[in-house]
Parts: C-alpha cells; sequence; structure tokens
C-alpha cells in the first residue's frame, strides 16, 4: 500500500513538474514569437529603404543644402581619415611635438569649420552620414 501511496505521490509530483516544464515552454514560444516580430520588422523596413531609397531632392531652394551636405560629409571623412593616419603616425613616433601640435590644431580647425557650417545651413552632425544601402553607414 505504502508503495502506491509513493507513486501517487511521485505523480503528482511528476504532473506539477510536467505543468512547470510546459509554463517555461510557454514562455520560450511567447520570447520566440517576440524574436520572430522582430525581425519580421527589420526584414520589412529593409525592403522599404531598398524599394524606396532616400532620392535627391531637385527642389531649386535645396540644392545648396543638399550640395554642402555631401561635400561636408565628404570633408569630414576626409578629416577623420587625416585624423587616424595622424594617430598612427605620433604613436610610430614619425611626428615630432611641433608637427604633432600643428596637425592636431589643423584637425580641431576643420572640424570647427565643418560644425559651423552644418549649424548655418542648419544640418545635423548626424545627415553628415551617408547611408550606403547594404553596405551600411559611411562613418
Amino acid at each position: 500500500m505504502k508503495s502506491g501511496a509513493g507513486k501517487g505521490a511521485k505523480g503528482a509530483k511528476g504532473a506539477k513538474g510536467a505543468k512547470s516544464a510546459g509554463a517555461k515552454g510557454a514562455r520560450g514560444a511567447k520570447g520566440a514569437v517576440a524574436a520572430q516580430a522582430k525581425e519580421i520588422e527589420a526584414i520589412r523596413r529593409h525592403i522599404e529603404r531598398v524599394a524606396n531609397p532616400p532620392r535627391w531632392n531637385a527642389n531649386p531652394d535645396d540644392v545648396r543644402r543638399s550640395v554642402l551636405k555631401l561635400v561636408l560629409t565628404l570633408v569630414e571623412m576626409i578629416r577623420q581619415l587625416l585624423e587616424r593616419q595622424a594617430i598612427r603616425r605620433m604613436e610610430a613616433g614619425t611626428l615630432s611635438d611641433d608637427e604633432t601640435e600643428a596637425v592636431g590644431l589643423a584637425l580641431m580647425r576643420l572640424q570647427e569649420t565643418i560644425a559651423d557650417l552644418a549649424r548655418q545651413f542648419d544640418i545635423s552632425p548626424d545627415e553628415l552620414n551617408l547611408d550606403l544601402g547594404p553596405v551600411g553607414k559611411l562613418m
């Protein structure tokens, strides 16, 4: 008799364990559904971006701003490349202290000039990063 009662108690524990495993499985399923929903949304955004890529606005009033935005983007990219090169040369010891100071000052002034021109034409720093589609952002 005791062995039968023991089986019943173990059976109840087994059923309870199965219920908690089922609850964990349900939570896992909800997480998987949420992950799938995020993935589907990311795919949808990518398709919209590819199907409707940002286009240049040929509005004559916006031409100056658009050209300046492109020029500032290119100048900023070159400034960042020059900065990286200067850091490499400085770390390698191929720049004297005076040269390091001059390069640093020139790069700071260039960055200030880019920021000033962007402010004058109401261009945010985020706009100076070109979206290259599947490749990603330029900078």
